[in-house]
Parts: C-alpha cells; sequence; structure tokens
C-alpha cells in the first residue's frame, strides 16, 4: 500500500462527495437497505483478535512463497473452514521481480452463500517482501513481520467471522483476505494488490457484493481513523455510513476528517464497480506521523497493538453488520 502525494490534486474533484454527520439520527436510509442501530448486538472480543495477530506473526513474515505465508494460509483457511458456510481459495500466479513466479490464493469464507443481497468485507494477509523504509540498507531487503500491515486486518476480521458463525445474520456476506497486496516496490502501483486486482477482474456481475469495506492499518495504539479520500470520493454514502456508526458506539478513534488517498485494495474494487471504502490510519503511511515512523520497517511488531484500537474498530464493525437490513 502507498500514499501518492500527488494524488492530492483529487481533492478539488471530490470536495462535493464530504458530507456532515447528524449526531441526532440514529437511523438512516440508504438505496437497497436500511440501517437501524441496534443497542444491542454481539460483543466483539478484542482479546480474541490480538490473538490472531500473535498468531500471525508467530508465522513469521508472510510474504509470497515464502515459509510464513504458506503455513499462514493453512491456518487462515482452517478458522475461515471453521466459521464459514464456504470457504474458496482462489489460487493465482504472478510474473514478479527478477523472474520470480508468485503463488498467491485469495481465501474467501462465504456466509449465507445462497442469499442475493450480499456485503463484502476485506483485507490483506500477506506481508511486504522488504523493509524498504529501514534506514539501514542492510536491512532494507529482509520481509517484515506486519504486525500492524496486514495482521491486524485479518484478526479483527477473524473475530467478526466467529461472531457471525454464532449469530447469523439474515443476508449474505463475504470475508476475503487478499493476497498479494504490498509486494510493489516503491512507486511501482502495477504491482501492488495484486489479490484484490485478480478478484475483481474474475468476480461476475451478479456475485458483485452491494458495498464492501477494507480494513487495513486497524490495530496501532494510536491510530486515528480519518475518511480517507478515494473512499470519500468512490462512495460518500458508505464512508458516512461507517462513520455514523462509530459515532454511535462511541468510537473515538474515527475522526470526522478527511484524510490523504491511499493506493490500496478498495481501488481496484471501485474500478470494477463495487462501491469500495478503505478504513485505515492514513497519517502512518509514509511516516506522516511525529511518533509513529515504523511504516514498512522491522519495528512493525506486536508491542504497536492496542486492544482498544481493535475493540473501536470492531465494535464499529459488528455494531453495522447487525443493523443493516434488506
Amino acid at each position: 500500500m502507498r500514499n501518492r502525494l500527488s494524488q492530492f490534486l483529487n481533492c478539488i474533484l471530490i470536495a462535493s462527495f464530504i458530507f456532515s454527520c447528524n449526531e441526532k439520527e440514529e437511523q438512516i436510509v440508504i438505496p437497497a437497505y436500511k440501517i437501524n442501530f441496534q443497542k444491542n448486538s454481539p460483543i466483539f472480543d478484542a482479546d480474541n483478535a490480538f490473538a490472531m495477530i500473535k498468531k500471525q506473526t508467530d508465522f513469521g513474515p508472510r510474504n509470497p512463497n515464502s515459509e510464513g505465508h504458506k503455513n499462514t494460509l493453512a491456518f487462515l483457511s482452517s478458522k475461515l473452514n471453521q466459521y464459514a458456510d464456504e470457504v474458496i481459495l482462489q489460487n493465482f500466479e504472478y510474473p514478479g521481480y527478477d523472474g520470480e513466479k508468485l503463488s498467491l490464493t485469495n481465501i474467501i469464507g462465504k456466509f449465507n452463500p445462497e442469499k442475493e443481497n450480499r456485503i463484502l468485507l476485506c483485507a490483506h494477509w500477506d506481508t511486504r517482501p522488504w523493509a524498504d523504509e529501514e534506514k539501514d540498507p542492510q536491512m532494507q531487503s529482509i520481509p517484515i513481520i506486519g504486525a500492524n500491515d496486514g495482521a491486524s486486518g485479518v484478526a479483527v476480521l477473524l473475530e467478526t467471522a466467529r461472531i457471525i458463525s454464532e449469530n447469523k445474520l439474515n443476508y449474505g456476506l463475504d470475508i476475503i483476505f487478499f493476497d498479494g497486496e504490498d509486494y510493489g516496490k516503491a512507486n511501482d502501483l502495477l504491482n501492488f494488490c495484486l489479490g484484490s486486482k485478480y478478484f475483481s477482474a474474475s468476480v461476475k456481475q451478479n456475485d458483485k457484493p452491494i458495498f464492501a469495506i477494507l480494513l487495513d492499518l486497524v490495530g496501532d495504539k494510536n491510530a486515528q481513523f480519518k475518511k480517507e479520500l478515494y473512499s470519500v470520493q468512490y462512495a460518500p454514502d458508505i464512508v458516512e455510513l461507517v462513520w455514523n456508526t462509530a459515532k454511535f458506539v462511541n468510537a473515538a478513534k474515527f475522526i470526522n476528517t478527511v484524510g490523504n488517498p491511499i493506493y490500496d485494495d478498495h481501488v481496484p474494487l471501485n474500478s470494477s464497480g463495487i462501491k469500495s471504502i478503505n478504513i485505515v490510519d492514513v497519517d502512518y503511511v509514509g511516516h506522516n506521523t511525529t511518533n509513529r515512523n515504523y511504516w514498512h520497517t522491522h519495528a512493525d511488531s506486536i508491542d504497536k497493538i492496542g486492544i482498544e484500537t481493535l475493540q473501536q474498530v470492531g465494535n464499529v464493525i459488528v455494531k453495522l453488520l447487525y443493523s443493516i437490513s434488506f
């Protein structure tokens, strides 16, 4: 995932899409579905999510073709098989740098696969093959552990999957763990987001969800979730839906401010006609903070993860899922 400063030119084009929140409203009507925020909904357990981050990082770096990648694929597939009604492994190959052939897999868990109305939740499960933001050149060629960048979004969705398995939804939901999101070298957008590009190119029109929510970098102790710029451009209604949900559950880490544009898995999804937004700690990308400068370095380790951050993100996702109706 890369932040492109030149993309700030899009700000002028999307100003008309930014909406303010109505603090008094607890019911939002949007085409095709309704939201009625429920006071009681299943409980998200952030400790479970934290344990799932640790499990992933215990496998080591999960960059494509590595041993950690292979072991994590088996683990994630097994966990989704415990929870989902159907699991699909979308295998594909990709020509990497210097003649490398990447073996990649999107892991798809389907809940209520027979339902026509569907929502998509997604995150990437791979980690970066190199720590190109390290100051020490000798450390730059070593793959990162990716506790925040990779494991955090997957962990939140694994706990969400557990909740759904015990508290059935009355509509369809898909959880996808995209592979190959973080393969590309700096400024080479062609080789980022490989899994979401493959999925977007292959998904059939009848199988497209009504909307998608991507989670990325959702674990840092001091995270703040501004409204990512491309999300506001592509799907302003879904942005407002999520941030209104955050307001309802008092998730203070969701900030009512538009942040930087991030090239991430939601961009290929939107390009294929799947309305998608990104819940992402935008200021963490590109070392845009003064005290959290470990993006794409070996310091992206589990000690940076905050239980309260995971709890707030999980609360928003679960509250939204159990307040929506078609």
